[in-house]
Protein backbone atom coordinates (compact mmCIF):
# COMPACT_ATOMS: atom_id res chain seq x y z
CA UNK A 1 0.00 0.00 0.00
CA UNK A 2 1.25 3.39 -0.87
CA UNK A 3 1.72 6.03 1.65
CA UNK A 4 -1.49 8.46 0.31
CA UNK A 5 -3.54 5.47 0.69
CA UNK A 6 -2.01 5.25 4.18
CA UNK A 7 -2.33 8.50 4.76
CA UNK A 8 -6.15 8.31 3.63
CA UNK A 9 -6.84 5.75 5.99
CA UNK A 10 -5.14 7.07 9.42
CA UNK A 11 -7.29 9.90 8.36
CA UNK A 12 -10.84 7.87 9.20
CA UNK A 13 -12.66 9.85 12.62
CA UNK A 14 -12.27 6.52 14.35
CA UNK A 15 -8.86 5.81 14.18
CA UNK A 16 -5.80 7.35 16.27
CA UNK A 17 -3.40 5.02 15.21
CA UNK A 18 -1.84 2.32 12.95
CA UNK A 19 -2.73 -0.63 14.87
CA UNK A 20 -6.55 0.35 15.14
CA UNK A 21 -6.94 0.30 11.68
CA UNK A 22 -7.11 -3.57 12.20
CA UNK A 23 -9.95 -3.61 14.37
CA UNK A 24 -12.49 -1.97 11.55
CA UNK A 25 -14.73 -3.79 8.70
CA UNK A 26 -14.90 -3.70 5.34
CA UNK A 27 -17.43 -1.05 5.16
CA UNK A 28 -15.11 1.52 7.15
CA UNK A 29 -12.61 0.81 4.39
CA UNK A 30 -14.91 1.22 1.96
CA UNK A 31 -15.91 4.71 2.85
CA UNK A 32 -11.82 6.09 1.60
CA UNK A 33 -11.55 7.18 -1.92
CA UNK A 34 -8.86 4.69 -3.55
CA UNK A 35 -9.47 1.70 -1.51
CA UNK A 36 -11.22 -0.61 -3.32
CA UNK A 37 -12.78 -3.94 -2.31
CA UNK A 38 -9.42 -6.28 -2.66
CA UNK A 39 -7.87 -3.90 -0.29
CA UNK A 40 -11.01 -3.33 1.69
CA UNK A 41 -10.96 -7.15 2.13
CA UNK A 42 -7.63 -7.58 2.58
CA UNK A 43 -7.46 -5.09 5.73
CA UNK A 44 -10.53 -5.96 7.71
CA UNK A 45 -9.19 -10.03 7.50
CA UNK A 46 -5.61 -9.50 7.73
CA UNK A 47 -4.82 -12.11 10.84
CA UNK A 48 -1.35 -13.33 10.07
CA UNK A 49 0.07 -11.39 13.19
CA UNK A 50 2.76 -14.36 13.58
CA UNK A 51 5.06 -13.09 9.89
CA UNK A 52 4.88 -9.71 11.49
CA UNK A 53 6.34 -10.87 14.29
CA UNK A 54 8.53 -13.03 12.82
CA UNK A 55 9.74 -9.93 10.69
CA UNK A 56 10.24 -7.70 13.67
CA UNK A 57 12.18 -10.94 15.63
CA UNK A 58 14.29 -11.74 12.33
CA UNK A 59 14.93 -7.47 12.37
CA UNK A 60 16.29 -7.35 15.20
CA UNK A 61 18.74 -10.60 15.07
CA UNK A 62 20.11 -8.84 12.34
CA UNK A 63 20.87 -6.04 14.39
CA UNK A 64 18.62 -3.65 12.32
CA UNK A 65 16.46 -0.75 13.05
CA UNK A 66 13.24 0.54 11.54
CA UNK A 67 12.63 4.34 10.38
CA UNK A 68 8.89 5.16 9.81
CA UNK A 69 7.68 8.08 7.19
CA UNK A 70 6.88 10.14 10.62
CA UNK A 71 9.90 9.82 12.24
CA UNK A 72 12.19 13.27 12.65
CA UNK A 73 14.95 11.41 10.92
CA UNK A 74 13.65 10.49 7.95
CA UNK A 75 14.84 11.95 4.68
CA UNK A 76 13.36 15.41 4.17
CA UNK A 77 13.94 15.14 0.17
CA UNK A 78 12.66 11.36 0.36
CA UNK A 79 9.03 12.66 2.17
CA UNK A 80 8.00 14.41 -1.12
CA UNK A 81 8.75 11.87 -4.20
CA UNK A 82 5.60 10.70 -5.57
CA UNK A 83 5.92 6.86 -3.49
CA UNK A 84 8.10 7.25 -0.92
CA UNK A 85 8.73 3.69 1.25
CA UNK A 86 6.50 4.01 4.15
CA UNK A 87 9.00 2.06 6.10
CA UNK A 88 12.67 1.50 5.88
CA UNK A 89 15.03 -1.13 7.82
CA UNK A 90 18.21 0.42 8.54
CA UNK A 91 22.04 -0.12 10.03
CA UNK A 92 24.83 2.38 10.64
CA UNK A 93 24.35 6.06 12.27
CA UNK A 94 21.29 7.93 11.08
CA UNK A 95 23.53 11.34 11.02
CA UNK A 96 24.40 10.76 7.46
CA UNK A 97 21.08 11.74 6.72
CA UNK A 98 21.36 15.52 7.79
CA UNK A 99 24.45 15.65 5.38
CA UNK A 100 23.48 16.99 1.80
CA UNK A 101 23.53 14.12 -0.76
CA UNK A 102 24.26 13.58 -4.21
CA UNK A 103 24.10 10.31 -5.63
CA UNK A 104 26.89 8.89 -7.40
CA UNK A 105 25.87 6.06 -10.16
CA UNK A 106 27.39 4.55 -13.64
CA UNK A 107 27.54 1.08 -14.91
CA UNK A 108 28.61 -1.87 -13.05
CA UNK A 109 31.29 -2.88 -15.58
CA UNK A 110 33.16 0.29 -15.78
CA UNK A 111 36.42 0.88 -17.58
CA UNK A 112 40.03 3.09 -16.37
CA UNK A 113 38.45 6.14 -16.83
CA UNK A 114 34.94 5.55 -15.05
CA UNK A 115 36.88 4.05 -11.54
CA UNK A 116 38.67 6.72 -11.82
CA UNK A 117 36.41 9.82 -12.54
CA UNK A 118 34.53 8.29 -9.77
CA UNK A 119 36.89 8.04 -7.23
CA UNK A 120 38.10 11.99 -8.02
CA UNK A 121 34.13 12.80 -8.26
CA UNK A 122 33.61 11.20 -4.76
CA UNK A 123 36.69 12.34 -2.96
CA UNK A 124 35.81 15.84 -4.46
CA UNK A 125 32.13 15.50 -3.00
CA UNK A 126 32.96 14.59 0.57
CA UNK A 127 35.32 16.89 0.99
CA UNK A 128 32.86 19.36 0.94
CA UNK A 129 31.02 17.85 3.10
CA UNK A 130 28.55 16.38 0.37
CA UNK A 131 27.20 12.29 1.83
CA UNK A 132 27.58 9.97 -1.07
CA UNK A 133 24.05 8.22 -2.28
CA UNK A 134 24.36 4.70 -3.93
CA UNK A 135 22.99 1.47 -4.71
CA UNK A 136 25.86 -0.50 -3.56
CA UNK A 137 26.42 -2.38 -6.60
CA UNK A 138 29.52 -3.46 -8.85
CA UNK A 139 31.68 -1.29 -9.96
CA UNK A 140 30.69 2.79 -10.05
CA UNK A 141 28.43 2.11 -6.55
CA UNK A 142 31.09 0.45 -5.21
CA UNK A 143 34.11 2.44 -6.01
CA UNK A 144 32.10 5.70 -4.86
CA UNK A 145 31.49 4.25 -1.63
CA UNK A 146 34.51 3.59 -0.89
CA UNK A 147 36.06 6.52 -1.82
CA UNK A 148 33.76 7.88 0.20
CA UNK A 149 35.00 5.84 3.28
CA UNK A 150 38.57 6.05 2.75
CA UNK A 151 38.35 9.72 2.50
CA UNK A 152 36.48 9.68 5.84
CA UNK A 153 33.29 10.62 4.46
CA UNK A 154 29.64 9.93 4.48
CA UNK A 155 28.11 7.34 2.47
CA UNK A 156 24.78 5.96 2.46
CA UNK A 157 24.01 3.06 0.51
CA UNK A 158 20.38 1.87 -0.42
CA UNK A 159 19.86 -2.04 -1.07
CA UNK A 160 16.96 -3.87 -3.22
CA UNK A 161 17.61 -6.66 -1.07
CA UNK A 162 16.60 -7.24 2.97
CA UNK A 163 19.28 -5.48 4.84
CA UNK A 164 20.51 -9.19 5.38
CA UNK A 165 20.72 -10.30 2.37
CA UNK A 166 23.80 -8.08 1.06
CA UNK A 167 23.93 -7.91 -3.51
CA UNK A 168 26.38 -8.58 -4.49
CA UNK A 169 27.94 -10.82 -1.67
CA UNK A 170 31.35 -9.68 -2.82
CA UNK A 171 30.32 -6.12 -1.10
CA UNK A 172 29.89 -7.49 2.32
CA UNK A 173 33.13 -6.01 3.69
CA UNK A 174 32.30 -2.87 1.78
CA UNK A 175 28.98 -2.88 3.62
CA UNK A 176 30.31 -3.25 7.43
CA UNK A 177 33.10 -0.74 6.52
CA UNK A 178 29.95 1.95 5.98
CA UNK A 179 28.48 0.74 8.72
CA UNK A 180 32.02 0.94 11.06
CA UNK A 181 32.81 4.25 9.24
CA UNK A 182 29.17 5.91 10.84
CA UNK A 183 27.51 5.53 7.26
CA UNK A 184 24.14 3.81 6.30
CA UNK A 185 22.99 1.16 4.76
CA UNK A 186 19.46 1.22 4.13
CA UNK A 187 16.11 -0.82 2.08
CA UNK A 188 12.51 -0.60 1.75
CA UNK A 189 12.10 -4.96 1.98
CA UNK A 190 12.04 -6.83 4.46
CA UNK A 191 14.87 -9.07 6.23
CA UNK A 192 15.29 -12.02 4.19
CA UNK A 193 14.19 -10.48 0.97
CA UNK A 194 16.35 -11.18 -1.99
CA UNK A 195 17.77 -9.64 -4.62
CA UNK A 196 14.92 -10.10 -7.67
CA UNK A 197 15.72 -7.75 -10.81
CA UNK A 198 11.85 -6.06 -10.10
CA UNK A 199 13.41 -4.85 -6.55
CA UNK A 200 16.03 -2.50 -8.40
CA UNK A 201 14.19 -0.04 -10.08
CA UNK A 202 12.49 0.75 -6.80
CA UNK A 203 15.95 0.86 -5.06
CA UNK A 204 16.85 3.55 -7.97
CA UNK A 205 13.82 6.02 -6.69
CA UNK A 206 14.71 5.87 -3.30
CA UNK A 207 18.61 6.77 -4.21
CA UNK A 208 18.04 9.34 -6.59
CA UNK A 209 14.79 10.76 -4.45
CA UNK A 210 17.07 11.27 -1.19
CA UNK A 211 19.54 13.41 -2.98
CA UNK A 212 19.65 16.70 -3.86
CA UNK A 213 21.17 15.53 -7.46
CA UNK A 214 22.43 12.59 -9.70
CA UNK A 215 25.85 12.72 -11.08
CA UNK A 216 26.29 9.59 -13.87
CA UNK A 217 30.26 8.48 -14.15
CA UNK A 218 29.69 6.12 -16.68
CA UNK A 219 26.52 4.80 -18.80
CA UNK A 220 24.79 3.01 -21.61
CA UNK A 221 22.15 3.95 -22.88
CA UNK A 222 20.19 1.50 -20.75
CA UNK A 223 20.77 -0.06 -17.03
CA UNK A 224 19.89 1.30 -13.92
CA UNK A 225 21.99 4.46 -14.04
CA UNK A 226 19.95 5.60 -17.04
CA UNK A 227 16.75 4.55 -14.60
CA UNK A 228 18.02 6.40 -11.76
CA UNK A 229 18.51 9.71 -14.30
CA UNK A 230 14.77 9.36 -15.44
CA UNK A 231 13.67 9.54 -11.99
CA UNK A 232 16.03 11.94 -10.65
CA UNK A 233 14.14 14.25 -13.76
CA UNK A 234 10.97 12.97 -12.21
CA UNK A 235 11.41 13.78 -8.84
CA UNK A 236 13.08 17.48 -9.83
CA UNK A 237 16.71 17.00 -9.10
CA UNK A 238 19.33 18.10 -10.73
CA UNK A 239 21.19 15.45 -12.98
CA UNK A 240 25.33 15.74 -13.82
CA UNK A 241 26.96 13.95 -16.10
CA UNK A 242 30.65 13.23 -17.05
CA UNK A 243 31.28 13.52 -20.47
CA UNK A 244 32.72 10.64 -22.85
CA UNK A 245 35.00 10.06 -25.71
CA UNK A 246 32.73 9.11 -29.10
CA UNK A 247 32.45 5.73 -29.69
CA UNK A 248 33.10 4.69 -26.23
CA UNK A 249 29.81 1.76 -25.55
CA UNK A 250 29.81 2.42 -21.90
CA UNK A 251 29.89 5.96 -21.95
CA UNK A 252 26.90 6.21 -24.79
CA UNK A 253 24.69 6.84 -21.78
CA UNK A 254 26.30 10.15 -20.64
CA UNK A 255 26.79 11.71 -23.68
CA UNK A 256 22.88 10.68 -24.80
CA UNK A 257 21.59 12.25 -21.58
CA UNK A 258 24.32 15.98 -22.72
CA UNK A 259 23.07 15.64 -26.00
CA UNK A 260 19.20 15.73 -25.23
CA UNK A 261 19.34 18.43 -22.65
CA UNK A 262 18.47 15.77 -19.60
CA UNK A 263 22.13 16.66 -17.82
CA UNK A 264 24.51 18.96 -17.15
CA UNK A 265 28.04 18.22 -18.57
CA UNK A 266 30.13 18.74 -15.50
CA UNK A 267 34.38 19.67 -15.44
CA UNK A 268 34.68 20.34 -11.95
CA UNK A 269 33.25 20.27 -8.63
CA UNK A 270 31.72 24.02 -8.42
CA UNK A 271 29.81 23.33 -11.37
CA UNK A 272 27.57 20.90 -9.14
CA UNK A 273 27.70 23.01 -5.93
CA UNK A 274 26.43 26.01 -8.04
CA UNK A 275 23.33 24.00 -8.95
CA UNK A 276 22.41 21.75 -5.72
CA UNK A 277 22.33 25.17 -3.45
CA UNK A 278 23.08 23.18 -0.66
CA UNK A 279 22.95 26.14 1.72
CA UNK A 280 19.58 26.73 0.90
CA UNK A 281 18.26 22.88 1.80
CA UNK A 282 20.13 22.57 5.06
CA UNK A 283 20.05 26.62 6.92
CA UNK A 284 17.40 28.96 7.37
CA UNK A 285 18.23 32.36 5.94
CA UNK A 286 18.33 35.74 8.23
CA UNK A 287 15.19 37.65 8.48
CA UNK A 288 14.70 40.05 5.99
CA UNK A 289 14.11 43.80 7.09
CA UNK A 290 11.73 44.66 4.18
CA UNK A 291 9.89 42.22 2.30
CA UNK A 292 9.51 43.68 -1.83
CA UNK A 293 6.71 41.49 -2.49
CA UNK A 294 4.24 42.51 0.20
CA UNK A 295 4.78 46.38 -1.91
CA UNK A 296 3.82 44.53 -5.26
CA UNK A 297 0.21 43.67 -6.86
CA UNK A 298 -0.29 40.81 -6.52
CA UNK A 299 -3.45 37.94 -6.42
CA UNK A 300 -4.61 35.91 -3.37
CA UNK A 301 -2.93 33.16 -4.10
CA UNK A 302 0.40 34.89 -5.41
CA UNK A 303 0.73 36.76 -1.92
CA UNK A 304 0.26 33.06 -0.48
CA UNK A 305 2.60 31.62 -2.48
CA UNK A 306 5.38 34.81 -1.09
CA UNK A 307 3.84 34.23 2.08
CA UNK A 308 5.13 30.50 2.58
CA UNK A 309 8.70 31.65 1.03
CA UNK A 310 9.05 34.82 2.94
CA UNK A 311 11.40 33.05 6.13
CA UNK A 312 13.01 30.61 4.03
CA UNK A 313 13.72 29.01 0.70
CA UNK A 314 11.70 25.79 -0.24
CA UNK A 315 12.47 23.22 -3.12
CA UNK A 316 9.50 23.35 -5.48
CA UNK A 317 8.42 19.69 -3.99
CA UNK A 318 7.95 21.01 -0.23
CA UNK A 319 5.86 24.02 -1.99
CA UNK A 320 3.86 21.65 -3.64
CA UNK A 321 3.25 19.62 -0.42
CA UNK A 322 2.45 22.37 1.68
CA UNK A 323 -0.64 23.62 -0.94
CA UNK A 324 -1.21 20.85 -2.18
CA UNK A 325 -0.81 21.46 -5.54
CA UNK A 326 1.01 19.89 -8.70
CA UNK A 327 4.57 20.84 -9.31
CA UNK A 328 3.53 21.88 -12.43
CA UNK A 329 1.16 24.46 -12.27
CA UNK A 330 3.43 25.94 -9.38
CA UNK A 331 6.50 26.36 -12.17
CA UNK A 332 4.21 28.15 -14.06
CA UNK A 333 2.91 30.37 -11.14
CA UNK A 334 6.71 30.63 -9.49
CA UNK A 335 7.65 31.95 -13.05
CA UNK A 336 5.11 34.96 -13.35
CA UNK A 337 6.08 35.81 -9.79
CA UNK A 338 9.84 36.08 -10.81
CA UNK A 339 9.02 38.38 -13.91
CA UNK A 340 7.21 39.91 -11.09
CA UNK A 341 10.32 40.42 -9.14
CA UNK A 342 8.37 38.84 -5.83
CA UNK A 343 10.56 35.74 -5.56
CA UNK A 344 13.60 34.43 -6.88
CA UNK A 345 15.05 31.45 -7.88
CA UNK A 346 17.91 29.57 -6.17
CA UNK A 347 19.72 26.54 -7.81
CA UNK A 348 18.41 22.93 -7.66
CA UNK A 349 14.72 24.63 -7.72
CA UNK A 350 14.93 26.18 -4.87
CA UNK A 351 12.80 29.72 -4.45
CA UNK A 352 12.94 32.34 -1.92
CA UNK A 353 10.64 35.80 -1.55
CA UNK A 354 11.92 38.48 -2.34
Amino acid sequence: MGLGRARRLLQLSNVDSADQLFELNIRDFLKVDGIGKQISKNLSDFEDWDSVDKILERTERTGAKLLAYDDEQYPELLKHIYDPPLILWYKGDLKALEKPGVAVVGTRNPGSYGLSQAAEWSKSLVQKGICINSGLAYGIDAKAHQTAVENGGKTVAVLGSGIDVIYPAKNKPLAKKIVESCGLIMTEFPPGTQPDAGNFPGRNRIVSGMSHGVLVIESGVKGGSMITARYALDQNREVFVVPHQLGYMKGEGCNYLIQNGQGKLVKSIEDILEEISVEAASEAVSEKTISTWKSLELSDDEATLCELLDNRPLHIDQISEKLGQPTFKLLSKMLTLELKGAVVQKAGKYFEAC
